[in-house]
């Protein structure tokens, strides 16, 4: 799998394993903009000279190379600059605090597949994939700097055009959250009517999963952006939040109802793993979950258990969520729980159980207000 340019990563994650999109993640903020990694590659650029660098250093690597110097100083961008004026790569500690060797050559298994042309990203492509450590090739004639990890390949842009890039996103995301709340408002009235479908419920989630995935290009743009993405985070942050289990909520509430369902992180794996073409149809985003496409399946009555309501009250804890929707069993029937019933489930007692009571009795307000 090869991703040249932005939106980076959100077809790409789905088809190279975790451990490699993390690494992805940490070398994007190891050359984000601010820090002394992105200053020295940003000298080498202007410099005209070109480098290729390795971030890490292994018996792997040391197998593959030939000549050079033994430097083993302390990292600084003016170092990285007069290093690379050298013929040969330049090899650093993994968390580029270090500079191990320079003037190196590297000679990776040529057997190794690569579809570039120059013999520098040949190699650069072919030492990330060898050695599972990212590889840097800051080109002299198209004035480009690439990041190599494992078969993954991305092109550095500069802040302005990064920036661009997630104010669009910004503005999608904004649009998919507003979609988002409709919904989820009408999911929430039929569940306290009784009257919630399987596919009131994949509406939701479909939802969910496509906030979900623009979010997560937004961060790959803060994390590209390093110090100039404080604004691009706070308007991140206030549409989303720091934190997003909605969608474990929501299935923890109608897992059962799905006929042929896995875990529920099995679910979401498979949800994640849908190609966007396919997201926007709801038979498929069923059949993905283990629910039949048929539409009587998706027009059936479904009874949540409450977890997702019972998580939107503050100051009560997971536990006692769990409790109360193992306790009540359908989110009716919690509605309905006088504040005697509810203090009587173990380990919730009086104070929270007011708690609950008022939270629900909030909820029921707000759903019939709008």
């Amino acid at each position: 799998m090869r991703a040249a340019t932005n939106p980076l990563f959100l077809d790409a994650q789905r088809e190279v394993d975790q451990t490699s999109y993390d690494l992805v993640l940490s070398t994007l903020a190891a050359v984000a903009p601010g820090t002394e990694l992105r200053d020295g590659l940003e000298r080498v650029l202007r410099g005209r000279t070109g480098a290729l660098i390795v971030l890490g250093s292994s018996k792997v690597v040391d197998s593959i190379s030939t000549g050079g110097f033994n430097i083993d100083i302390e990292f600084s961008a003016t170092r990285l600059r007069e290093l690379a004026k050298l013929d040969g790569a330049i090899v650093l500690s993994r968390d580029a605090s270090h500079i191990h060797t320079a003037g190196v050559q590297l000679l990776p298994d040529p057997s190794i597949d690569t579809q570039e042309s120059g013999t520098r990203h040949r190699t650069a492509e072919r030492v990330a994939k060898q050695t599972g450590f990212p590889v840097i090739s800051v080109s002299q004639s198209m004035q480009i700097i690439q990041v190599y990890v494992h078969s993954i390949r991305h092109v550095l842009e500069t802040s302005d055009r990064i920036l661009a890039r997630a104010n669009q996103a910004l503005d999608t995301l904004e649009r998919y959250k507003h979609r988002l709340d409709e919904v989820t408002a009408t999911l929430t009235y039929l569940e306290i009517v009784d009257r919630a479908t399987l596919a009131d419920m994949l509406v939701v989630l479909q939802r969910q999963e496509m906030v979900r995935r623009i979010s997560e290009e937004i961060q790959t743009y803060i994390l590209e952006l390093g110090d100039d993405a404080r604004l691009i985070t706070l308007q991140h942050d206030e549409l989303v939040g720091p934190r997003n289990d909605s969608q474990y909520h929501l299935l923890r509430d109608y897992i059962d109802a799905i006929p042929e369902h896995d875990s529920i992180e099995d679910v979401l794996h498979n949800l994640a793993a849908l190609p966007g073409h396919d997201l926007i149809d709801i038979d498929i985003v069923a059949r993905t979950i283990g629910s039949s496409a048929a539409s009587e399946s998706l027009d059936r009555y479904v009874y949540p258990l409450g977890y997702r309501l019972l998580s939107t009250i503050r100051r009560v804890p997971p536990m006692v969520v769990d409790r109360l929707a193992e306790h009540f069993g359908r989110f009716t029937e919690l509605l309905a729980a006088e504040l005697s019933e509810l203090k009587s489930v173990e380990g919730v007692g009086e104070h929270r159980a007011r708690i609950v009571r008022e939270g629900l009795n909030r909820i029921e307000e707000e759903v019939h207000e709008n």
